[in-house]
């Protein structure tokens, strides 16, 4: 019996310390520097609500079954001949009552089940015409979502009041405000009806999903680039840490697990950096597909003799001392980064402009044979793009400025706080990998070029966009990039078009958007490209005229 007795007792002890252990790991976890990101986290958990189908609806079902038992509660405390006075009250017995909500729940039922098989068939159009990454778009769509909660919560709450309907009852009676208000509901679920029908014809056109697409893209640019360029690309080259810690020693960071990256949080990672005295380096960027053996990035720890590696007490530099990854270094960067086992919405760029190239390339498949949708695209692109030229990309350089030290001296039986605090430095703490504007269009432009190679329609309005986004260009790297990309769409129509005027007439397209954008004050200037032929007509009618 005492065996028992002690093996219970240990086995009892043992739980308690491996929960009291979890509990420690998750405090450190979720410390209050890890919060830092909470911003993103809270972003990211917003957008998967309503990425969700079900969350609008349901939280329409919640308000109606709130306002039933409200309704009916003033009901009771609600003068009958007050309610009389009001012309559209509804002033009718137990049975009228009954009879009412009855239809009203039935009618709104059916209603919603309609919505419903509408809202399918949408979707599958959708998938089949613009892809099935676009099929968030339609289900994120919010007039649809509250058109089926607002069909369910009034049901809902035609059911309760149907409930609280008693014949017979002298004491309470007929609820009349609660059934006067689902009579308008009902009423404003027939107009919602009307326009659910009008939104959905809307929502199917192509037109309206690239807008949508696009109006996504630039959120996302809106989220990473900057408005205005400043100075801070060159302080980080001036870094003495950029160039010197590729030469420390290295630790691989393999991905937690397999799935696509849908997040990082930066902030969370300068903290794990700055606990262990190193710096992070992510060679993978957002929307790429990674394994769990796969090397994401390196951790480089500082060596001894580096001048931030004192201690507090002796320098407002780094606080601890540099330490190789352990245990809890894995399981905190597990929490800096987000994998998902499918390619969701996020905030990549990359993503949002490839919803507008998938859109471009099943047009110029046979089986729908659209190139004006194509083209459309690329125009949405050129925007998407132009914007991005504009600005100032995101530094792959994350810094952390160490937090003041509060010097105190004490003399006699007064406490002073010196004034004057030594300089503190910006320590590196995180590298990123950052896409750039090449990167973007050569997944965007350039996967439409490959696709379009042999329609004429396409490969022009491609030209016309590398003289769009001349204008929009601030260096001669992006020069040399349209150029580039000049040569790659003249020598995709050379290799594809069908007949030599065709191979003509975007060649002098080419050549005329190369010279164009070799110009020095091209961006002062209006392009507009006349084909050969057309030059001849235009001489042969003035000719005629004169």
């Amino acid at each position: 019996m005492s065996i028992n007795k002690n093996n219970k007792k240990s086995v009892w002890e043992s739980t308690i310390h491996a929960s009291q252990a979890k509990l420690k790991q998750l405090t450190q976890l979720w410390s209050i520097q890890t919060l830092t990101d909470l911003p993103d986290r809270l972003r990211n958990l917003w957008q998967w609500l309503i990425g969700s189908y079900w969350f609008i609806p349901t939280a329409c079902v919640i308000v109606g079954i709130l306002l039933a038992p409200l309704l009916v509660t003033i009901d009771q405390h609600f003068d009958r001949e007050t309610v009389r006075e009001i012309s559209f009250a509804f002033t009718g017995d137990d049975d009228a009552a009954r009879a009412i909500m009855t239809a009203i729940a039935g009618a709104v039922l059916g209603v919603a089940g309609t919505t419903f098989s509408i809202t399918i068939a949408v979707l599958s159009m959708a998938s089949s015409q613009f892809g099935p990454r676009l099929l968030r778009n339609f289900l994120t769509d919010t007039p649809n979502q509250f058109v089926l909660g607002a069909f369910i919560g009034t049901f809902s709450y035609s059911l309760l009041v149907l409930k609280s309907i008693h014949k017979y009852d002298v004491s309470f009676g007929v609820p009349q405000l609660a059934v006067t208000f689902a009579i308008i509901m009902a009423i404003i679920c027939a107009l919602l009806l009307v326009y659910f029908v009008q939104h959905m014809v809307h929502a199917i056109q192509a037109s309206h999903v690239i807008q949508n697409a696009s109006n996504d893209a630039i959120l996302n640019i809106d989220y990473w680039y900057d408005d205005q360029c400043d100075i801070q690309h060159q302080r980080d080259t001036e870094h003495h840490d950029i160039e010197q810690f590729h030469h420390w020693s290295a630790t691989p960071i393999y991905s937690p697990q397999t799935g696509y990256l849908q997040q990082i949080y930066l902030e969370s990672l300068i903290t794990l950096s700055q606990d262990y005295g190193g710096v992070v380096q992510m060679h993978v960027n957002l929307g790429e597909y990674v394994t769990d053996k796969n090397v994401i990035g390196y951790f480089y720890q500082r060596p001894a003799g580096h001048p931030n590696n004192q201690q507090k007490t002796a320098t407002p530099h780094l606080a601890v001392i540099p330490r190789a990854p352990d245990g809890l270094f894995w399981q905190r960067f597990t929490g800096c980064v987000r994998l998902e086992q499918r390619l969701a919405h996020s905030n990549d760029i990359a993503y949002s402009l490839g919803q507008m190239t998938e859109i471009a390339v099943r047009a110029l498949s046979p089986g729908i044979n659209d190139p004006k949708t194509a083209v459309n695209c690329v125009q949405s692109l050129t925007s998407c793009l132009s914007i991005m030229m504009r600005r100032q990309p995101p530094s792959p350089y994350h810094f952390y400025i160490p937090q003041p030290e509060a010097h105190i001296s004490q003399s006699d039986d007064s406490v002073t706080s010196d004034a004057i605090e030594p300089e503190r430095l910006a320590i590196l703490a995180l590298v990123t990998h950052t896409p750039t504007i090449s990167d973007f269009i050569d997944v965007s432009i350039g996967e439409i070029r490959r696709y379009a190679a042999a329609d004429l329609m396409v490969l022009k309005a491609l030209c016309q966009a590398m003289v769009n986004l001349n204008y929009a260009r601030v260096n001669q790297a992006q020069q040399q990039t349209l150029l580039h990309e000049l040569n790659l769409i003249q020598r995709a129509g050379e290799d594809n078009l069908s007949y030599p005027e065709l191979i003509t007439d975007l060649t002098a397209m080419c050549e005329q958007a190369k010279q164009f954008i070799l110009d020095d004050d091209a961006q002062h200037k209006h392009f507009d490209y006349i084909s050969e032929f057309a030059a001849d007509i235009r001489q042969a009618l003035q000719m005629q005229s004169s």
